[in-house]
C-alpha cells in the first residue's frame, strides 16, 4: 500500500525534489564535506574508510534527531545551542590542526593515522551546518501525504541512502587527489589549504 501511496499524484516528482535538494543542501562544501576531501587527500581512500563510516554513522543520527523532534527538544533549553556551537567549534578546529599536520602519504608511518571512527562520528555531531542543512531539506518536503509516520519514515530512508552517497563522493574526491600530492611541498599546502577550509565553513555556518 505504501508503494502506490507514495507513488501516486506527483510523489515522484517531490521525490526527486528532495533528492536535488539534499545534494546542492547537505552536499555543498561544508564542515563534514571537507574533513571527507580533506582526509582522503591526505591519508589515501583505505585510512580513511573508518573516519568516512563515523561521519555517516553520525550524519545519520543528526538526521534521526530530526525526524524524531528531537533537535526542537534541545534547542527549547535556554543557552545550550551556544554551548554545543563553541563545543563543535573546538572540536573542528582540533581535526583541522590534524589534517594540517599530516605527514605526505609517501612518508606516513604507522604513528600516521587517519581520523578514527569515533573521530568521524563526532564531527557529524559537532558540524553546525549538518543540523541547519538536514532540517531545512527534512521538514521541506512531503512524500506521503496521507500519513506523517510514513512520510517521516521515507524521508528518512531516502536522506540516509543521500548522506551515504554524498560522503563518499567527497571522500573520492579527495583520495584522487592523493597521487598527486606525494610531493612533501605541495602536500603540506594542500593540506593547510584543506584545513583553512574546513575551519572557514565552520565558522560560515555558525555565523550564518
Amino acid at each position: 500500500m505504501i508503494e502506490h501511496v507514495v507513488f501516486s499524484g506527483g510523489s515522484w516528482q517531490s521525490l526527486l525534489a528532495l533528492v536535488l535538494k539534499s545534494v546542492a543542501v547537505m552536499g555543498s562544501p561544508g564542515p563534514s564535506t571537507m574533513a571527507m576531501t580533506a582526509t582522503g587527500a591526505a591519508f589515501g581512500i583505505r585510512q580513511s574508510l573508518g573516519f568516512v563510516s563515523g561521519a555517516i554513522a553520525g550524519t545519520t543520527a543528526v538526521l534521526l534527531a530530526v525526524a524524531t523532534g528531537v533537535v526542537a527538544l534541545l534547542m527549547s533549553i535556554p543557552g545550550l545551542g551556544s554551548v554545543l556551537a563553541i563545543g563543535s567549534a573546538i572540536y573542528i578546529l582540533y581535526l583541522a590542526w590534524k589534517i594540517a599536520t599530516a605527514p605526505p602519504l609517501s612518508k606516513q608511518d604507522a604513528r600516521a593515522r587517519a581520523p578514527s571512527l569515533a573521530a568521524g562520528f563526532l564531527l557529524a555531531i559537532a558540524n553546525p551546518k549538518a543540523w541547519f542543512a538536514i532540517a531545512a531539506v527534512f521538514t521541506g518536503a512531503t512524500l506521503v501525504e496521507s500519513s506523517p509516520a510514513a512520510d517521516a519514515l521515507f524521508k528518512a530512508t531516502v536522506l540516509t541512502a543521500m548522506i551515504v552517497l554524498i560522503h563518499l563522493v567527497w571522500l573520492l574526491c579527495g583520495a584522487s587527489l592523493a597521487g598527486l600530492l606525494r610531493d612533501p611541498l605541495k602536500s603540506r599546502v594542500a593540506n593547510i589549504l584543506f584545513a583553512l577550509i574546513l575551519a572557514g565553513t565552520t565558522a560560515a555556518a555558525l555565523f550564518r
